[in-house]
């Protein structure tokens, strides 16, 4: 096995790399050497389709190798790019076309797709779609697919900079989209949390029950993203960087940020009490500070629903990716 040994030390919010200590670098690569067959094999450029670049903005990460392998394989290098991904008001999950007589390229595109999402957050929800038909795709769902993949062939080479200038800070940001499933009328969960200027973490989830009005569904997303801002303060804790203060979290539900800062426990809400009591004790133990924020302006609205493309690109230019390639 070859691992990059570019190991750190945090100490409150100073970072020492063990390029500025060349004998304990050398004491650390000897000791894993002892340990497992392994050797040193330098900065890492490339791991498992990632494509990794360093420069004094900080890391960059991007899939554009694999990005392009995508593409050829479904036969689009000539395409014409498209400028989002998904149709705004998709009909996919009421789709009636015929069954593709072989899912499988359908299924391996799919599979393909979420890996990508590693380092494109704006694919996050159209994978989200997509995903929930592979036992049985129809011709709908091979087109919309396809149209994700003309998508990237206009972004190859956008991914994730992880800012050197940022501060490490943690930012949330949750919304939901109520009854979104037409055949379930189950909602949507979306999330993402930025460390620094830097996205570190998102994701879009169907939720497992049905919910019987918006303030639920969007109590419901709070806690699955004050969730995961607890256990990335832990994570971060770990490695010796304390948060002190209380994260910042988005929201744009009024009556879900009122129920979460009144602390008269209402009747209508007794049927969400676990999350009720999780989010209200992180904001009493200073973990979160919920905000909110206008529809038109909530970063997590493109992991719940199809946009167009002026919001769109609007969302996606907040989000943290970059393309060293697109025109400025």
């Amino acid at each position: 096995m070859g691992l990059s040994i570019e190991s750190i030390s945090l100490e409150n919010t100073n970072v020492i790399t063990l390029k500025d200590q060349p004998d304990l670098k050398q004491d650390r690569i000897a000791y894993l050497s002892d340990c497992f067959k392994m050797k040193d094999l330098g900065p890492l450029k490339y791991f498992l389709g990632i494509e990794v670049a360093r420069s004094a903005s900080g890391l960059f990460l991007c899939q554009r190798k694999y990005m392009l392998n995508i593409i050829s394989e479904a036969g689009l290098l000539g395409a014409k790019p498209s400028g989002f991904p998904m149709e705004q008001n998709h009909k996919l999950g009421r789709a009636t076309g015929a069954l593709l007589e072989d899912p499988t390229a359908y299924q391996r595109l799919v599979g393909r797709l979420i890996y990508l999402g590693v380092t494109r957050p704006d694919l996050t929800y159209c994978v989200h779609i997509l995903s929930q038909f592979m036992q049985e795709p129809r011709i709908e769902h091979w087109e919309a697919a396809l149209r994700v993949v003309r998508y990237l062939k206009g972004t190859p080479g956008q991914g994730i900079l992880l800012s050197a200038t940022s501060d490490l800070t943690l930012e949330g940001w949750c919304d939901s989209d109520w009854a979104a499933f037409p055949l379930t009328r189950r909602s949507v969960t979306g999330w993402l949390v930025f460390l620094g200027h830097s996205p570190i973490s998102w994701k879009t989830k169907k939720q497992p029950t049905v919910a019987t009005s918006s303030c639920d569904v969007e109590y419901r997303s709070m806690y699955a993203a004050t969730c995961e801002l607890k256990w990335l303060k832990g994570l971060l804790l770990s490695l010796g960087v304390h948060h002190p203060k209380a994260i910042k979290l988005f929201c744009d539900s009024q009556s879900a940020l009122h129920i979460a800062k009144n602390p008269v426990f209402h009747e209508r809400t007794k049927h969400i009490e676990v999350d009720y009591h999780f989010v209200r004790d992180a904001i009493i133990d200073g973990l979160i500070s919920p905000s909110y924020v206008p529809t038109t302006t909530q970063l997590a609205d493109i992991f719940t629903k199809a946009l167009g493309k002026l919001q769109f690109d609007h969302i996606l230019s907040k989000l943290g990716t970059y393309d060293p390639g697109a025109p400025t």
